[in-house]
């Protein structure tokens, strides 16, 4: 029988310390990572499915399947199930919680970034968004600068008071950090050094009169062409990075409206995260300029975590 890994098991095999250092050595790697496909399955609830296969030649293959419901009300919006298969064999490894795993490799990927990206004497990450990322984005950024104060922002209060503290209460979040709610956006994000947006929004957010310089911008959420999370103005200025050049150019809606409208030409944007991992691009270039490092998800990523968890689980039983 195929094993199931549980969500608590893939998060026990995947601690920052040991998940952003071996993202970092998988870019570097000949993987093959296709655009992952979306189906839409319901025009009336407009949820739709998403596969997202990677695989190794001599190594592992893995699928996840993603189910985006939107206007669930007495579920979460997002389901998803990883299936880890032997390359060469063809034979099923094991099934795993889809949703841990994306949630903790898409956090170590922006701190991953942020090594290469940010400042390296960044101090006050804002958090901008107040969902179930926000919480592992603050942990992961905390494992790659020496993070001092987490600012949450969101729509809702008692959302933001959740995150702080899921944040506070993370066995990985260092004890001597502070974290702070704030009501005031504009404000925060001046003071911050690091900008994590996590937000389903289809306007900008965040906006490049409020932006100084020498911030770094980690744009997670905007996932389609239709969402947005900074306005052109903070697009046209910074340095713009992506997770992976195929998946940004067609999906991210900051990448793909400033390209349509002419804010951006395909040469604003510099390199991808295997070209910064491959010391192909040295990242950062001054300590004034304003970077942004954009991700919509590549299966690479879920393969690498899934990797890491099916070594735990056999050390486990070994």
């Amino acid at each position: 029988m195929v094993p199931f890994v549980s969500k608590d098991e893939v998060r026990q095999a995947l601690p920052y310390s040991v998940l952003i250092p071996s993202l970092r050595a998988m870019f570097k790697q000949d993987v093959v990572s296709p655009v992952r496909h979306a189906h839409s399955l319901s025009a009336v609830s407009n949820s739709t499915l998403l596969l997202m296969p990677a695989w190794q030649a001599h190594g592992s293959t893995g699928v996840k399947l993603v189910t985006v419901a939107p206007h669930n009300t007495q579920h979460p919006t997002v389901h998803a199930i990883y299936i880890l298969l032997d390359t060469e064999s063809g034979v099923p490894l094991a099934l795993m919680d889809g949703e841990e795993l994306t949630i903790r490799r898409t956090a170590a990927t922006s701190a991953l970034a942020s090594s290469f990206i940010s400042r390296e004497d960044s101090q006050h990450l804002l958090i901008v968004g107040n969902g179930g990322l926000a919480p592992h984005l603050a942990v992961a950024h905390c494992h790659t600068r020496t993070i001092k104060k987490v600012t949450i922002w969101g729509r809702k209060k008692e959302k933001s008071e959740h995150c702080r503290a899921a944040i506070l209460t993370h066995p990985e979040f260092p004890t001597q950090t502070q974290v702070d709610i704030s009501d005031q956006l504009e404000a925060s994000c001046s003071d911050a050094d690091i900008i994590s947006c996590a937000t389903t929004s289809t306007e900008p957010i965040v906006l490049g009169d409020w932006v100084r310089a020498g911030t770094h911008l980690d744009l997670v959420g905007g996932f389609t062409p239709m969402m947005r999370e900074v306005d052109d103005h903070l697009m046209a200025k910074a340095t713009v990075f992506v997770d992976t050049f195929a998946g940004a150019l067609t999906e991210a809606g900051d990448i793909v409206q400033c390209l349509n409208n002419g804010v951006l030409t395909r040469d604003a944007i510099v390199a991808e995260l295997a070209m910064l991992c491959r010391t192909e691009h040295s990242g950062r270039q001054t300590a004034k300029e304003i970077s942004i490092f954009k991700s919509v998800g590549a299966a690479l990523e879920d393969l690498c975590a899934a990797n890491l968890v099916w070594r735990a689980l056999n050390n486990r039983v070994d």
